[in-house]
C-alpha cells in the first residue's frame, strides 16, 4: 500500500463492527485517505468535532448513541459531509437520515467499489462547491430587485447569494443551510425561471446516478423551503413544476 500524502483527506468510521471498519479501512488507504475510527456513536462524534474529517461514514445501529443522532449533533455543529451506512432496507430510514441533513446513504450489504465511488463523489462536491456559473449577467427586471448573475454572486429578488462567502441570504437576513441545500439552491438560482428535473439535479448536484431514487430531491427541497420561504404551503422563491422538477422563481 503507499505512503499516504500529508494531505490526504481524512475519513472517519463509525460502526460497531470491526470487521466492517477493516473493510473500509483497507479499502479507503488503498485509495489513498487517511482514516479514524469509532465503534460507537458517541466516540464517533467526539471524534468527528474535535478532528473535524472531510468525510463521515456513519452506521446507524450504534451503542451508546444511534447515527442518526450523530449526524444530527455533526450538522448542527459544522459541515461535514456524511455517508449513512445502514443494514436496514427501510426507506423510513433512509429519509430520516436525508432529513437530518445526511448527504448520502448505501445499504448493507454493499460493494466496495460503489462505496468507494460514493466517497469520491461526495469529497468532489464538497471541494469544488464554488463552481462556475453563467458568466453571462441577466438584465435587470426591476430597478429595487434586480437579477444579476455572475461568477461572484447570484441575487434574484429576495434571494442572494455570495458565492465566495459560501452565503445565502433571504431578504436580507442570512440562511443557514447545508452543504447539498447550498449546491441544489445556487444549481437553480444560476437558470432563473427555468425547470429542473430532480433526474438532472441528482446528476449535477449528487454526481452520480441514483436509480429513480427522486425521493432525495424532494426532501432536500423541502428542508431548504423550510428555511428560506415565509410560507412553505405557498412558496414564493423555490416553486414546484407538478410533474416535472423545481425551479427559482424570476417574477
Amino acid at each position: 500500500m503507499e505512503q499516504l500524502k500529508d494531505d490526504a483527506k481524512t475519513i472517519l468510521i463509525v460502526d460497531d463492527e470491526q470487521a466492517i471498519i477493516d473493510v473500509l479501512k483497507f479499502n479507503l488507504q488503498k485509495e489513498g485517505y487517511k482514516t479514524l475510527e469509532a465503534k460507537d456513536g458517541q466516540t464517533g462524534l467526539d471524534i468527528a468535532l474535535k478532528e473535524k474529517p472531510d468525510l463521515i461514514m456513519l452506521d446507524i445501529m450504534l451503542p451508546k448513541l444511534d447515527g442518526l443522532a450523530v449526524c444530527k449533533s455533526v450538522k448542527n455543529a459544522c459541515n461535514i459531509p456524511i455517508i449513512i451506512l445502514t443494514a436496514k432496507d427501510s426507506e423510513v430510514d433512509k429519509i430520516v437520515g436525508l432529513e437530518l441533513g445526511a448527504d448520502d446513504y448505501i445499504t448493507k450489504p454493499f460493494s466496495v467499489r460503489e462505496l468507494v465511488a460514493r466517497v469520491k463523489a461526495n469529497l468532489r462536491k464538497f471541494n469544488f462547491a464554488v463552481e462556475e456559473v453563467k458568466e453571462d449577467k441577466i438584465e435587470e427586471k426591476e430597478e429595487d430587485k434586480p437579477i444579476e448573475i455572475n461568477d461572484k454572486k447570484i441575487k434574484i429578488n429576495d434571494l442572494e447569494i455570495d458565492i465566495e462567502k459560501f452565503e445565502v441570504r433571504v431578504r436580507g437576513k442570512i440562511i443557514e443551510l447545508t452543504l447539498r441545500e447550498y449546491e441544489v439552491l445556487k444549481f437553480l438560482a444560476s437558470q432563473p425561471g427555468q425547470v429542473i428535473t430532480r433526474e438532472l439535479l441528482l446528476e449535477k448536484v449528487w454526481g452520480y446516478e441514483y436509480y429513480g431514487d427522486i425521493r432525495t430531491v424532494d426532501v432536500t427541497v423541502r428542508r431548504i423551503r423550510e428555511k428560506i420561504e415565509k410560507d412553505t404551503s405557498a412558496p414564493k422563491i423555490l416553486i414546484t413544476k407538478r410533474g416535472v422538477g423545481y425551479y427559482i422563481s424570476a417574477e
